[in-house]
């Protein structure tokens, strides 16, 4: 059985329905508007966000969910996609998990629309249902997510990152929806409880390594086989280049920043980078970082008695470190 099919089994009624009640939150009376949600729908990727808010729901409350579970899960998915479909015109990006974007298809002005309406639905989700403790939570990750990527492109025109900057941004960027959804399921059964910060701190390092383990796929890996170099290229600042800038000699620490400054199209000078940053420690570096985040979500998860929804969240935080892609 695949490790993702594994993870979702003792929740996999509640994804059910969810995918139900998911479509509906989604309906408009505008034909093109359901053609468009239509089409983002059947395009779902593995569903980890909603995965996340089921697990901890139940995990903290002895298997039970409410209806405010499944409204949160909702909100998630339909403010995260309101995200997405924005991301895609901000990069003039035509492909999203291997299909065509929404503004590839429909360009932007309706792509912004689409991403406009989605988040004002899931808003109004919150709002209709009294769950403003859920929306504050959402609320909170959206700005933090703005943040983080201003604050990368601030950072990336000077490549002047240090590795606590770093740890900001992905936090921001990435980590902080994840925990989004961790206390938000446990806030969805358990409100006002500690279990609702526990749980956002267990997201918030889930979401750390996950972002460092993006950043090893830019190196290669023996499963992916040849490196892709693509954040150098787009000049991302990662945690392993970080790494060799910081304990790197003057001479070799300026030709990295002319090398990703200045030639990153160069793709034999890109390939010399990588190999320059594997030689230095860098993917041994970013590797144990990860690794530590890793445990400390793990240490958090101890103290909750045994589970199938335990175990299965023990399993998304291994999956994390060792996915392929």
């Amino acid at each position: 059985m695949k490790i993702v099919e594994q993870i979702k089994q003792p929740i996999a009624y509640e994804m059910e329905l969810f995918e139900q009640k998911f479509q509906l939150s989604m309906a408009s009376k505008v034909a093109l508007l359901n053609r468009i949600t239509h089409y983002l729908v059947n395009r779902k990727g593995k569903q980890m966000r909603p995965m996340f808010v089921f697990l901890v729901a139940k995990m903290v409350s002895n298997g039970e969910v409410s209806e405010r579970t499944y409204r949160g899960a909702s909100v998630i998915e339909l403010i995260h996609t309101a995200t997405l479909v924005h991301d895609d015109v901000v990069d003039d990006s035509n492909r999203r998990r291997g299909f065509f974007s929404i503004n590839a298809l429909w360009k932007n002005k309706i792509a912004v629309l689409i991403g406009d309406y989605l988040l004002s639905k899931g808003l109004l989700l919150s709002i209709d249902n009294n769950d403003f403790d859920l929306l504050k939570i959402i609320s909170i990750a959206v700005r933090e997510m703005s943040e983080g990527e201003l604050l990368q492109i601030e950072k990336a025109r000077k490549l002047d990152i240090t590795e606590a900057i770093y740890y900001e941004i992905i936090r921001q960027k990435t980590a902080t929806l994840i925990a989004a959804c961790c206390s938000l399921g446990a806030a969805s059964v358990k409100p006002d409880s500690k279990h609702v910060e526990t749980m956002r701190k267990f997201g918030e390092l889930i979401g750390m390594a996950f972002q460092i383990k993006d950043d090893l796929f830019d190196y290669g890996n023996t499963q992916i086989g040849k490196p892709t170099g693509i954040d150098i290229k787009e000049q991302k600042m990662t945690l392993p280049l970080i790494y060799v800038l910081n304990h790197a000699s003057k001479k070799d620490k300026n030709w990295l920043i002319n090398s990703v400054k200045n030639h990153n199209k160069d793709s034999k000078r890109v390939k010399e980078v990588i190999a320059f940053v594997k030689q230095h420690g860098g993917l041994d570096y970013a590797v144990t970082k990860m690794k530590a985040f890793q445990l400390e979500a793990l240490e958090l998860l101890e103290k909750y008695p045994e589970s199938a929804y335990k175990k299965s969240l023990v399993l998304m935080v291994n999956y994390v470190i060792d996915r392929k892609k």
